[in-house]
């Protein structure tokens, strides 16, 4: 409550029954929210990424709002909501989207796209974007086992939820490479939405 969230949110709410952990889990949270050299942009988008492969309504529900206030394309958040290509423009963003893609649903990344990402960005930012998929997966766990509800005032959804993770699309290192020489990426008209 005396942290920057200003009050009791999300997966908290069920670590408060071992106080050590809420204690600790707050405290991590904070710094991969708050501290790391990710933009608010980035950290909101590959939080985004977690939350629809683990089908956690509730994640979704608190970030895809924050994502929309920090400045992510609402039809990126649309898509990626609806496991369709999402309409990037920003390179940086398509890696960022297939980096945490590839980590949720393999355990690793090609080495493609990981060069591609070291050769943007310094170590830091890339051992902190790794941190912050782990943490968010533990959290869409906490509050999908534990069916935490989504905020009253959310009207973000997944819904339906349940079953297996969701399978984003891959977005390859050619288009990725497409934006980088300024082209823009094509939607993939005959990927079917999750169900």
């Amino acid at each position: 409550m005396n942290g920057p969230r200003g009050r009791m949110v999300g997966p908290l709410r069920a670590a408060l029954h071992s106080p050590e952990l809420a204690d600790r889990w707050s405290k991590l949270g904070e710094y991969l929210r708050y501290k790391t050299s990710l933009s608010p942009v980035q950290s909101e988008l590959a939080i985004l990424v977690t939350a629809r492969h683990w089908s956690s309504d509730t994640e979704w529900a608190i970030h895809a709002d924050i994502a929309r206030v920090v400045g992510l394309d609402s039809g990126i958040i649309e898509a990626i909501r609806r496991c369709i290509t999402p309409p990037f423009t920003d390179p940086d963003q398509a890696l960022i989207y297939e980096y945490a893609r590839q980590l949720l649903q393999t355990g690793h990344v090609s080495g493609e796209i990981y060069n591609l990402l070291h050769k943007r960005f310094e170590d830091v930012w890339l051992v902190e974007l790794t941190a912050l998929i782990g943490y968010y997966s533990m959290v869409a766990m906490t509050l999908n086992a534990h069916s935490i509800p989504r905020p009253h005032n959310s009207r973000e959804s997944l819904l339906p939820i349940g079953g297996e993770p969701s399978r984003l699309p891959e977005i390859s290192p050619d288009a990725i490479g497409a934006l980088f020489a300024g082209n823009s990426l094509s939607r993939v008209a005959d990927v079917q939405p999750a169900e």
